[in-house]
């Protein structure tokens, strides 16, 4: 294939759902085409081929990554087999974008972003909040002292998942839990606004399985601040997130992780709605931003996204960990 532009080829590493998602967003983004898709079972990466419109499909990951015409690989597998998956590709020479959380703890995040670095590969967690437009305009109105010293984050994030001791959530093999499917993103929201924190309480009830059904977790900071944060499988949550300040409040609506909008309350001021045009593409479901920033850095030959730094990843892990270990959940490896 001869490179006649600028175009960023893509390769899809596993066929779920998150997969199809983040397919349909790529195919409204400019600037970007998947190329291939790559699965451990051949049919199951022809079926996704076939339906989204692929060129190419591979029955091993070893294959896409060797493909010399991808130039990124979205790893869309469970967070169990992130490690293994990102380091075929990375081992390749391609860049990754990796689904969240990018480990199931942060030994595993260490040597995945050694691994990357000592590669000289991009590696960049699809931490896709951290890319939206929405939040860094939220991100530059704290910034800007709209909302005074902030005092306080609160997110939460619950679904009612099914109760099967075989699904993927209540899998300690898989990475189970509610912590790192959806705690992740309160967690990753509030080291967003507020850095990484100096203390970490936290309570769970567990599942019969081992894992973290319901999880409450306090996150403590020097300049006074707190965050609340929650999520669960086992009730559907309001799904929002707050952030407030000594002058006023920023409110993100359910579906905080992926907003189109936010409302700004400021003493002495009727509370203002905020939107960001373009925001996520018509009718997509909010993947368009990371994989817009993915193919800046891999245009300006950058290893590593300034928006979702690997530094800022370890640190999310470390929180994650940090939980984990109050709760009393252990994962296989561990």
């Amino acid at each position: 294939m001869t490179r006649t532009d600028d175009t960023i080829r893509w390769g899809i590493l596993a066929t779920g759902g998150i997969a199809a998602a983040f397919a349909r967003d790529l195919a409204a983004l400019p600037g970007g085409e998947l190329l291939a898709v790559g699965s451990r079972s051949p049919e199951s990466a022809r079926r996704f081929a076939d339906e989204h419109g692929v060129p190419r499909a591979y029955g091993s990951w070893a294959e896409l990554a060797a493909d010399p015409d991808v130039d990124v690989v979205y790893v869309a597998t469970p967070h169990s087999a992130h490690l293994e998956a990102a380091a075929v590709c990375l081992e390749a020479g391609k860049a990754v974008l990796c689904e969240k959380p990018l480990t199931l703890n942060l030994a595993q995040a260490r040597e995945m972003v050694a691994l990357a670095r000592r590669r000289g590969v991009f590696l960049m967690e699809a931490m896709w909040t951290y890319c939206n437009p929405v939040v860094r305009r939220m991100l530059e109105l704290v910034a800007d002292g709209a909302i005074g010293e902030v005092r306080s984050v609160h997110a939460d994030f619950g679904i009612v998942a099914p109760a099967d001791a075989s699904h993927r959530l209540r899998d300690p093999r898989l990475g189970g839990g509610a912590l790192l499917d959806l705690g992740v993103y309160p967690v990753s929201f509030a080291h967003l606004v507020l850095g990484e924190p100096s203390s970490v309480a936290a309570w769970a009830h567990l599942t019969p399985e081992g894992v973290d059904e319901t999880t409450g977790v306090l996150l403590g900071y020097d300049s006074g601040a707190v965050a609340t944060l929650s999520c669960s499988i086992a009730s559907a949550s309001p799904t929002v997130a707050a952030v407030s300040g000594t002058r006023g409040r920023i409110e993100l609506p359910h579906g905080f992780f992926a907003p189109e909008s936010f409302v700004l309350h400021r003493e002495g001021r009727e509370a203002e709605e905020v939107r960001v045009p373009r925001a996520r593409a018509r009718g997509g479901t909010g993947y368009g931003p990371e994989a817009a920033e993915v193919m800046r850095c891999l245009r300006e030959k950058e290893t590593e996204s300034p928006l979702v730094p690997l530094d800022g990843t370890l640190a999310v892990m470390a929180t994650l960990d940090a939980v984990r270990e109050r709760v009393g959940v252990r994962y296989p490896g561990d």
